[in-house]
């Protein structure tokens, strides 16, 4: 595999590089990030959008560079997006590999950052512990007990607990890789490589970056022999660094009662600890199991927050959190990317992450397709959903009910040309047809405003579909209101017209009903 040696030349000068930042840009940062995975989940569809997300990413780094204090990681990161772009004429599984190894490096230095400032006694920001929290995948539990922790200037506890994420990914990515010339070992051994990054400083026990490299050229070669010696050498190292970090180190400050927050376990052997610790016996297929599982956890969560910020006319972020979903679902169960519309469902996933005009029903559909696909396969009624949501949506979507919407005023400017409006029956049958157009009216003007907001990146108007009808979630309890009133006035309008024409009730209620005629008889 050429794209093996390719990434080899890379590893072997980004792992050992690693080193201190100044205060980052954390914005650039998320963009960089963002645009990164977007680009290697556009690359199975698009080559072209998948370079034009490397180009922001590229813009984004060109930003982040001064704030990284440390020029050959800046030159690591600038490699793996040459390298990124010469991925883009090979295969997707080449793009995720630089991709990979990209997110290792940015997230190693904003670790480092932040390490670097609680030993210079300067607290991170809020911001900034959320963003490592995100980054290292840690629980609820474990980012509360990160946020005291960095507080109060713990540095070493900090360390601990990002490292300890950090080696649980390390195992799991070797727990995945096989003595095999595959590309989900090249990936694999790629993913553990870009995670080692965050750990090599804070001292890896027995694991070293060479033998990362040294095992991607065994890959290459296709040595399956000595694949298969450093592979074992590898998971051994994982296990022993993660043996390592299984105790928190003891609180320092001599006022400081021991930690009881959620996720912190007990800075001494004899109390049993609350967070759960990775095991330290030789790693086993459970380990990565259980690791695999927790990112399909994780990949639901993003899809929940797509799904609440498309409901908000927030596309931005919804697609901010499809790309994170995408993330978590490469580092899924072997059973589950195996199942046999795994990847029709990435595809599916990735094309939503791209559309214009994000709405809920989009997300909702993906979120039912995944827990089909958890099931064994995708059932056919979430097939449909997805190729529904998928080809009727964005552009389409909103330029036929935008259409639609033109289309609502003209049978009630027909129907008062045909009957007038001095009948008021007749008045209350075309109120009644207005009520209930009206959804329809809101639906293709709001989401035809919303597209072209998000198309040209303006909020007020991207956030125009959340006041939808037919979106937001006061749509319903609103539509089955108008509708009551629209049957309301048809009932009186059309009862009134069957009392005129002595088609209901006795001569006395024709004779009370209103002597007006309609202008067709008088026509007639």
């Amino acid at each position: 595999m050429r794209r093996a040696v390719l990434l080899t030349a890379l590893l072997g000068a980004a792992l050992s590089n690693v080193g201190g930042a100044a205060a980052q840009d954390l914005a650039a940062y998320r963009e960089l990030t963002r645009s990164l995975d977007a680009a290697a989940s556009a690359r199975p569809q698009s080559g072209e959008r998948a370079l034009a997300q490397l180009d922001r990413a590229e813009a984004a780094l060109d930003r982040l560079a001064p704030t990284l204090g440390n020029r050959p990681l800046v030159e690591g990161l600038q490699g793996a997006l040459g390298q990124a772009r010469a991925a883009l004429a090979r295969t997707p599984a080449d793009l995720q590999a630089q991709v990979l190894l990209a997110r290792g490096l940015a997230r190693g230095a904003l670790y480092t950052q932040t390490l670097n400032g609680l030993g210079a006694g300067t607290s991170p920001t809020a911001n900034q512990v959320r963003l490592l929290a995100q980054e290292f995948g840690l629980s609820a539990g474990a980012t509360q007990a990160l946020r005291t922790d960095a507080a109060a200037g713990r540095a070493e506890r900090v360390a601990w607990r990002l490292q300890r994420a950090a080696a649980a990914k390390v195992r799991a990515a070797l727990g995945e890789a096989q003595p095999e010339r595959t590309t989900a070992s090249y990936l694999a051994l790629a993913q553990a490589a870009g995670w080692f990054t965050a750990v090599q400083e804070a001292g890896a026990g027995s694991l070293r970056a060479e033998q990362f490299t040294g095992a991607l050229t065994q890959l290459t070669a296709g040595d399956r022999a000595g694949l298969t010696a450093s592979l074992a050498a590898l998971r051994q190292g994982s296990t022993e660094l993660t043996r390592a970090l299984a105790t928190a180190p003891a609180v320092t400050e001599s006022a400081t009662t021991p930690s009881t927050e959620p996720g912190d376990p007990a800075p001494t052997p004899a109390p049993a600890p609350v967070e759960p610790t990775a095991p330290a016996q030789a790693p086993t297929p459970a380990a990565p199991a259980s690791s695999s599982v927790d990112a399909v956890d994780r990949a639901y969560a993003a899809l929940g927050r797509a799904l609440s910020a498309s409901g908000h006319g927030d596309p931005v972020t919804a697609r901010e959190e499809l790309a994170r979903a995408r993330t978590a679902l490469e580092e899924a169960p072997t059973t589950l990317r195996t199942a046999p519309d795994f990847e029709a469902y990435l595809g599916d996933l990735g094309a939503a992450q791209e559309r214009r005009g994000l709405r809920p029903d989009s997300v909702q559909a993906l979120i039912s397709g995944l827990a089909g696909l958890e099931r064994g396969s995708l059932p056919a009624v979430d097939a449909a959903s997805l190729a529904g949501t998928g080809t009727f949506g964005g552009g389409l979507r909103a330029g036929l009910l935008l259409l639609l919407a033109l289309l609502a005023p003209v049978p009630l400017y027909l129907l008062n040309l045909a009957f007038g409006g001095r009948n008021p029956f007749w008045r209350a049958i075309t109120a009644a047809l207005a009520l209930l157009l009206l959804p329809t009216f809101v639906e293709g003007v709001l989401g035809a405003v919303g597209w072209l907001g998000d198309l040209i990146g303006v909020a007020a108007l991207r956030a125009a579909p959340a006041l939808s009808p037919w979106s937001s979630p006061f749509g319903l309890p609103l539509r089955a209101l108008l509708t009551a009133a629209a049957l309301g006035l048809a009932i009186y309008g059309f009862r009134g017209l069957c009392v005129q024409f002595g088609l209901l009730g006795n001569r006395r209620e024709a004779t009370l009903a209103p002597a007006t005629t309609v202008e067709w008889e008088e026509a007639l």
